[in-house]
């Protein structure tokens, strides 16, 4: 089996598929990374598994390949199962191509498929809402869809129980009150247009816990996201620690990324930045978000005015809990064997860590 990782954000949501089938003594998982983007062999070479080199992956052929990016794709000889990397197939941002074009999102037909056939044999979707949203873009793809739900929201909650642990890990005290901020990569994102909002947040006295896309980290560098950020944040690393941050979370400000989307799911009183209209793809989690959070004023953010957002578990998942289970079947099913008897249990997010 491969999996490819064309950048860190793909990769962190294909490592949650490994514990489904890396113990299995049929199966010999290996890794390539497609494209440059900076930071993601240094975050392959360090999940510990045999990595070949892209250019030799494309000559080998294989029993599966496991992606979350569709880069590439097309050059692989073997069945693949594509995930969403964030929140559902769909995407909240609107993509226009050209100022005549329709928007595009994360289904449609020009990404599914290539010189006339369809690249996955897997396409997973989060959401029933999906599959209708498929049907009408790229019918031909229908008979690959796959309904799973989502195994990164599945993994959080899973992670409920252990949400004092999570905190003391952060040396967050019980009394405290932790403030998780939230930022995709865009310009209109929490970083990229309410910067001064950290400082803001960190001088109300509380913990704060800065979650960045991992793009950001990979764009302008470790040592430049540091310098920008306030002394006194708990900056979590791009890689893994975002999840546990987020349940430990006592209010959540965020933006339209995933990471506010998830923390709305989790039932945490949200606070969103300003954003123009327009961006958003309409009925998407992300706008369901706005609809229904109140806004920060960056220049002084009222914590007590936070909200819990209803409804997102639904709006993100058809199949809360059971993702790892269908997922499993799927992979196994692909790789034509008989898929282990034992139960898939649904691991919770690892412990947090702070970037020094």
């Amino acid at each position: 089996m491969l999996v490819v990782i064309p950048h860190v954000v793909a990769g962190t949501r294909l490592v949650d598929l490994l514990p489904l089938l890396e113990a299995d003594h049929r199966v010999q998982v290996l890794f390539t990374v497609e494209g440059s983007v900076h930071g993601t062999d240094e975050f392959t070479r360090g999940l510990g598994g045999h990595v070949l080199p892209w250019d030799q992956a494309i000559r080998h052929r294989f029993d599966l390949v496991l992606a979350a990016s569709f880069r590439g794709l097309d050059r692989l000889n073997a069945p693949v199962l594509v995930l969403p990397h964030g929140v559902g197939a769909l995407k909240s941002r609107l993509r226009p191509r050209s100022e005549y074009a329709l928007p595009a999102h994360g289904l449609s037909r020009e990404q599914l498929v290539r010189d006339g056939r369809v690249v996955a044999s897997a396409i997973v979707l989060s959401h029933m809402g999906e599959l209708d949203v498929l049907r009408a873009s790229c019918p031909e793809a229908e008979p690959f869809a796959v309904v799973a739900g989502d195994i990164c929201l599945d993994r959080m909650t899973a992670g409920l129980p252990y949400r004092e642990h999570y905190r003391r890990a952060l040396g967050v005290a019980p009394d405290q009150r932790l403030v998780v901020v939230a930022s995709t990569w865009t310009p209109h994102s929490t970083f990229g247009a309410h910067i001064e909002l950290y400082r803001r947040l960190r001088d109300t006295g509380h913990p704060v816990a800065a979650v960045l896309h991992p793009n950001i980290w990979s764009v302008h560098g470790a040592r430049q996201v540091r310098a920008w950020l306030p002394d006194g944040l708990l900056v979590i690393p791009p890689e893994e620690g975002w999840r546990a941050a987020l349940v430990a979370a006592d209010v959540v400000v965020g933006d339209h990324g995933s990471c506010t989307q998830y923390a709305a799911a989790l039932g945490k009183p949200m606070l969103v930045v300003p954003l123009a209209n327009g961006l958003l793809r309409e009925g998407s989690p992300a706008d369901l978000v706005y609809q229904r959070a109140p806004l920060v004023d960056p220049e002084e953010p009222a914590l007590d005015s936070a909200a819990v957002v209803s409804g997102m578990t639904e709006a993100i998942s058809s199949c809360p809990g059971e993702a790892g289970a269908i997922l499993r079947r799927t992979m196994y099913r692909l790789m034509d064997l008989p898929e282990p008897a034992r139960a898939v249990p649904v691991s919770p997010v690892g412990v947090p860590r702070v970037v020094g």
